[in-house]
C-alpha cells in the first residue's frame, strides 16, 4: 500500500519546482534565451576556481578507495575542524570539531535539527513569508507549523506577534537571515528583542525554546551586518549549506553547528546524529567534504548579484513596481500588480516571465524574483517587465 502522506507530498510538488519544470519545458520549445526563469535559487555565478583545484588535487592525490568511500557519520574530522576554525576566526568563538556535524546540504541540516529538537505534538514557529519547505519538514517531524507574519513594512520579525504565538507546546523557532524570500537581514536589535522574548517564554520550562538559524545566504549580503545568532541567544543551533556561497547547490554539502555554549550540548549532538541516521542522511558527500576543507574561507562573488540587483530594481522602479529593497540573499520580494499573485504570475507567463507567487510562502499579493540568473537574462527580461506593467494600465 502506498503511504498516503508521501504520495500527496510527491504528487503535489512545490510551486518553485513546478515553475522551474515549466521553465525547462519552455526553454526546450522556444530557446533558453527567450525564457526568463526567476524561480529557483540556483546561482548562475560559477563555483570559484579553488573548488575545481581542490577536486583535481583530491582525485590525483587521494586513494580512490578512500576518496569515494564512506566517511564517519558526523563527517571527516578535518572537515569538521576546518568549519569550526573558520567560525572561530570570523566570530571570536571557541568551537571545535565536536560541535560540527557535516550534512547533505541545508535541507538535511534543518530536517535533522527539527527531528533532534522537536517531539510529535510540538509547535514550531516560522516567520511569514518563509521558505515553503519548512512546513514540510516540520510536519514530517510530527509537529505543527505556526506562521507569524513579519512586519509588513520592514519585514523584520514582529517580536510582539511572535510572543503572542508562543504556547506551552512551542519547541522551536526557525529564522533565516538573510531571508528567503524577502532579502531582509535581521538587525541586531531585532535579534536581541527576539532573544529576550524567547528567554522570557522559556523561564520555568525543563528545556528552552530552541532557535534554529538557517544561514545558507549568510555571505550574500550588500553591506548589512549579519549578527552571529548564538552570541545573542545561547539555545541556538545553526544550519548551513555551501549551495550559495560556493555555488554548489547540486552537490548537497553543509553542516549543523551545536555551539559549545548550548545547554545539553552532547545530547543535542547525539540527537542530530540520530536524526541523520533515521532520515537516511548518513554521510555527507565525501569529495565535497574535502572541498570544504580547502575552500572553507573562500569569499562569495557577491558583486555579480549586486549588479543584477541594481539593474533590476532601478528598472522595476521606473516601470512602477513596488518592492522591498533586499539587504541580502538574491531574491526580490515584489508586490504583484493585482491582489491575486497566482493570477499575476499567470499573466506574466504570456511575457515568458516566471517569478514565484507569494501564496506558497505564506502571504498573499507578492512574488519572489530570483535574480541569481545571468546578467544577460536580467537585461533581456526588462522589456518584458515593462510590457507586463503596461498591460495593467
Amino acid at each position: 500500500m502506498v503511504n498516503r502522506t508521501m504520495y500527496e507530498r510527491g504528487a503535489e510538488s512545490s510551486k518553485i519546482r513546478e515553475i522551474f519544470a515549466y521553465a525547462c519545458e519552455r526553454k526546450a520549445q522556444i530557446g533558453s534565451e527567450n525564457v526568463f526563469d526567476f524561480s529557483l535559487g540556483n546561482p548562475s555565478v560559477p563555483a570559484p576556481a579553488s573548488v575545481r583545484a581542490s577536486i583535481e588535487r583530491s582525485v590525483a592525490e587521494v586513494d580512490p578507495a578512500v576518496l569515494h568511500g564512506y566517511t564517519p557519520a558526523p563527517g571527516l574530522p578535518a572537515a569538521r575542524a576546518a568549519v569550526a576554525a573558520s567560525l572561530n576566526r570570523r566570530f571570536g568563538t571557541a568551537y571545535g570539531a565536536q560541535d560540527v556535524f557535516m550534512t547533505v546540504g541545508a535541507a538535511a541540516s534543518v530536517s535533522c535539527c527539527l527531528h533532534a529538537l522537536v517531539a510529535p505534538g510540538d509547535e514550531v514557529i516560522v516567520i511569514a513569508p518563509y521558505f515553503p519547505e519548512y512546513a514540510v519538514w516540520i510536519e514530517n517531524a510530527g509537529a505543527t507549523c505556526v506562521e507569524v507574519l513579519a512586519d509588513q513594512k520592514t519585514f523584520q520579525i514582529d517580536v510582539d506577534a511572535l510572543r503572542a504565538a508562543i504556547t506551552e507546546r512551542t519547541a522551536a523557532v526557525i529564522i533565516d537571515s538573510p531571508n528567503n524570500p524577502t532579502g531582509a537581514v535581521y538587525t541586531r536589535a531585532t535579534l536581541e528583542a527576539l532573544a529576550a522574548a524567547l528567554q522570557e517564554a522559556s523561564a520555568g520550562r525543563d528545556e528552552p525554546i530552541f532557535l534554529i538559524s538557517d544561514e545558507p545566504y549568510r555571505e550574500v549580503v550588500y553591506g548589512a551586518e549579519v549578527p552571529w545568532v548564538p552570541s545573542i541567544y545561547a539555545p541556538t543551533v545553526v544550519c548551513y549549506s555551501y549551495s550559495k556561497s560556493l555555488s554548489l547547490p547540486g552537490e548537497r554539502v553543509g553542516w549543523v553547528l551545536v555551539p559549545d555554549t548550548c545547554a545539553d550540548h552532547d545530547r543535542i549532538m547525539a540527537a542530530v546524529a540520530g536524526a541523520a541516521r533515521c532520515l537516511g542522511f548518513v554521510c555527507a558527500p565525501a569529495l565535497f567534504q574535502r572541498v570544504v576543507i580547502d575552500c572553507v574561507d573562500e569569499p562569495c562573488d557577491v558583486e555579480s548579484y549586486a549588479r543584477n540587483r541594481e539593474v533590476l530594481t532601478r528598472a522595476l522602479s521606473e516601470y512602477g513596481y513596488d518592492y522591498v529593497e533586499p539587504d541580502g540573499a538574491f531574491y526580490l520580494w515584489m508586490r504583484a500588480l493585482e491582489e491575486d499573485a497566482e493570477a499575476f504570475c499567470a499573466r506574466a507567463r504570456a511575457y515568458e516571465l516566471l517569478p514565484v507567487p507569494s501564496d506558497s510562502f505564506g502571504v498573499p499579493g507578492w512574488v519572489r524574483i530570483g535574480y541569481c540568473v545571468s546578467h544577460e537574462t536580467i537585461e533581456r527580461s526588462l522589456p518584458a517587465w515593462e510590457a507586463l506593467a503596461q498591460s495593467y494600465r
